[in-house]
């Protein structure tokens, strides 16, 4: 899928916000999944209960960083290897540089920054996408990634 001008090449489709909140669904429930495995390891390790700041404060830098990690490591795993996730796969997107490459861990990192901002402010980086002509959010202007919809007889990998 993609558009043209006339007298130009084609350029890919850009992912909409409904299709890419369906990804984004489809990635949580996947990632909930990891870090909920991450947290019932931590269990042992503070009595069978929760990690306390009060009674644990070394046990909760770890687990908080283990979990930063594992969110990191899921998209930069996914994102530098194929440009997509499985949710993304489902949808049929593609995370990409600017000219068509795929991204480095520093840009993931900068995606994920930049992504983080763009939800603080009420999903409105997010939102920016039904206003944006060429379908971009705040954190694909600032990290120099766009997301595309890949044709049917076209899959990333």
């Amino acid at each position: 899928m993609t558009d043209a001008t006339p007298g130009s090449s084609p350029l890919p489709v850009r992912a909409g916000l409904l299709r890419r909140l369906g990804a984004m669904l489809y990635d949580s429930l996947l990632l909930l999944a990891v870090l909920m495995v991450a947290t019932a390891l931590f269990l042992p390790l503070a009595g069978g209960e929760a990690v306390d700041p009060g009674t644990h404060p070394v046990l909760v830098l770890t687990y908080r960083l283990v979990l930063l990690l594992l969110v990191v490591g899921f998209y930069g795993l996914f994102w530098t290897r194929r440009g997509q996730t499985l949710g993304m796969a489902s949808w049929r997107l593609r995370v990409e540089r600017e000219d068509g490459r795929l991204l480095t861990w520093p840009d993931t990192l900068r995606r994920l920054a930049w992504a983080l901002l763009a939800l603080l402010p009420f999903g409105l980086g997010f939102a920016w996408i039904l206003l944006d002509p060429q379908r971009r959010a705040w954190h694909d202007r600032l990290s120099r990634t766009r997301v595309v919809v890949l044709g049917k007889e076209r899959r990333a990998g």
